[in-house]
């Protein structure tokens, strides 16, 4: 008896031995989710005034989640009125059902995504939005992933475009944001920025796109109209990439791990094909994905953890540049003792770099050129206005009066019309268009003051040197148009020419830290004008001088 006692205390011993070590049996996704649904509920309302609670107290607290999403993508995500519809549009009121709660839906666009996640903006971002490498370090993605495209180069069907090697030199229309601008870039294309992808269709059909680059799953219902079909050809696909909803990476940890879970049931009870199915979009990927969460070893809590269940990021790792690393720490320096966070994403990579450099350096000749040319326009005009001949008098004036009645950015686009349809879109054309517009602007305005001083001169009785007295008279007037023309030149950046303000727009359209390039930009034009305001004083003191000499 006692060796039988003393074996079923040795069994019991070993069983709780056993039990203590064995692995606990694996929840499935919907209990852990219930379980954290549970015990954030019992937080609230205690902790809804509480500074510093996790996001997903917060959207229980307020009864809502601020979702942002796109206004236009078809097929995804579109808005006529106070009316949304497509694919991630019902794939964010399902979220908003599972959590209990209503869906505050927020407009978005492919740059202002993460910077409203991080200034608590919106909750959730579900706006067609490329999971890679580079955006780890900028919002938190829930895993898995939600949809999955890659970008397609899309062109006239006659235009001999093939692969990557076919576009140094070219320019491509894109997306400020798109996480496949980077790749582009690096490939020598130069691109023109817009902020929403809905307009590309139309600048390809007006030719002020040749090539437009943008996700497959956006084009795709365009090529389903017959005449765009006819017309344009994807020329070929890149930058295979999953798509991912996203919080921000502070304060969202519970949120982020509650949307974990619901993404996996979605997937698993196939909620995301159904609603894929439901707005026509490609099945294949999400039909691939219900077969993944629906093995047991991914059917877990820990199915997110699992590297054979979730696909990694699109890797959009690009070149340092050689001081990259001091340039990151003089960032840390900054921020260490002063509190502010500093980027400067432009001095890290050598595709920002590249750009930021060709920003600066077409800038310098926006500027000198619009400077050179306020001055030939304003010697010519105003010797045009200050003539006796009728013949050269009245035409110079008249188009004074018209460049006067119209606002500088019309001036900008009309030459920037009539360059495009003369010549073909290139930096040249429109870095000439933009100076021709500053020049003659601000040229006829300096020129009025000189045929004006040429007028008053006559009248004083003066007929010897008369030009050049004229100049010195009308030399405070010059200057101002010419620092005019220099404090003119961003806006002739912006609208004639776009892409020469590299520095603001490629830069920023693959890169964080648009604050400080914003702000590097500012400094960049406010430092030009008061050289040139400088200059221009100079210039000012030697008319004048000419006058008291004369």
């Amino acid at each position: 008896m006692r060796s039988f006692a003393a074996l079923r205390t040795t069994a019991i011993v070993l069983c709780l031995l056993v039990a203590a070590v064995a692995p606990a049996r694996a929840k499935t996704p919907d209990a852990a989710l219930a379980e954290l649904l549970k015990e954030a509920r019992a937080k609230v309302p205690e902790a809804c005034s509480q500074p510093n609670v996790d996001r997903l107290i917060k959207i229980l607290c307020a009864k809502k989640i601020r979702v942002g999403i796109r206004d236009y993508y078809p097929l995804f995500a579109t808005r006529a009125g106070e009316k949304r519809e497509g694919y991630e549009v019902d794939v964010a009121l399902a979220i908003g059902r599972m959590l209990g709660v209503d869906v505050d839906f927020v407009r978005v666009n492919a740059a202002t995504r993460i910077p409203l996640l991080a200034e608590d903006r919106i909750d959730l971002a579900i706006a067609t939005m490329g999971h890679n490498t580079q955006r780890d370090g900028q919002a938190r993605f829930i895993r898995p992933h939600y949809y999955r495209s890659e970008t397609t180069v899309v062109g006239p069907r006659e235009l001999p475009v093939a692969s990557m090697l076919d576009l140094p030199g070219r320019t491509v229309c894109v997306t400020v944001g798109n996480g496949s601008n980077a790749e582009l870039v690096s490939q020598g294309a130069r691109l023109m920025l817009f902020d929403e992808a809905g307009v590309l269709p139309d600048r390809l059909k007006d030719q002020t796109c040749t090539l437009a680059a943008q996700d497959d799953s956006f084009f795709a219902k365009y090529f389903t109209d017959e005449d765009f079909n006819s017309r344009y050809f994807q020329k070929f696909g890149f930058a295979q990439v999953p798509w991912g909803m996203a919080v921000a990476r502070q304060g969202s940890a519970e949120l982020a791990r509650a949307l974990d879970l619901i993404s996996q049931v979605f997937h698993r009870d196939g909620l995301f094909v159904d609603i894929g199915r439901l707005h026509s979009i490609r099945l294949g990927f999400l039909r691939q994905q219900q077969e993944v969460w629906r093995k047991p070893e991914c059917n877990t809590d820990s199915g997110t953890s699992n590297p054979n269940c979730v696909l990694p990021p699109l890797n959009t790792a690009l070149q340092p540049t050689s001081f990259a690393a001091d340039v990151t720490g003089f960032e840390q320096w900054v921020e260490e003792r002063t509190g502010v966070d500093v980027t400067l994403p432009m001095l890290k990579t050598a595709p920002a770099w590249s750009l930021f450099k060709d920003g600066v350096i077409y800038s310098l000749i926006l500027i000198a050129g619009a400077l050179a040319a306020t001055l030939i326009f304003a010697l010519m005009l105003g010797a045009a206005m200050g003539s006796r001949s009728f013949v050269l008098r009245w035409p110079a004036r008249l188009l004074t009066i018209a460049l006067q009645s119209s606002p500088i950015v019309l001036t900008l686009v009309i030459a920037a019309t009539v360059a495009h349809s003369l010549f073909a879109l290139s930096t040249e054309t429109v870095l000439a268009a933009a100076i021709a517009a500053l020049g003659l602007t601000n040229g006829a305005n300096a020129g009025q003051a000189i045929g004006e001083a040429m007028w008053s001169l006559r009248a004083e009785g003066a007929n010897a040197g008369l030009f050049g007295r004229a100049l010195s008279r009308a030399a405070t007037q010059i200057v101002a148009f010419l620092v005019n023309a220099s404090k003119g030149t961003p806006i002739a950046s912006f609208i004639g020419a776009p892409e020469l303000l590299s520095s603001l727009t490629d830069i920023t359209s693959f890169s964080s830290g648009r604050i400080t390039t914003y702000t590097i930009l500012l400094v960049f034009y406010t430092a030009v004008v008061m050289v040139v305001v400088w200059l221009c004083g100079k210039l000012r003191q030697v008319l004048e001088n000419r006058q008291v000499a004369a």
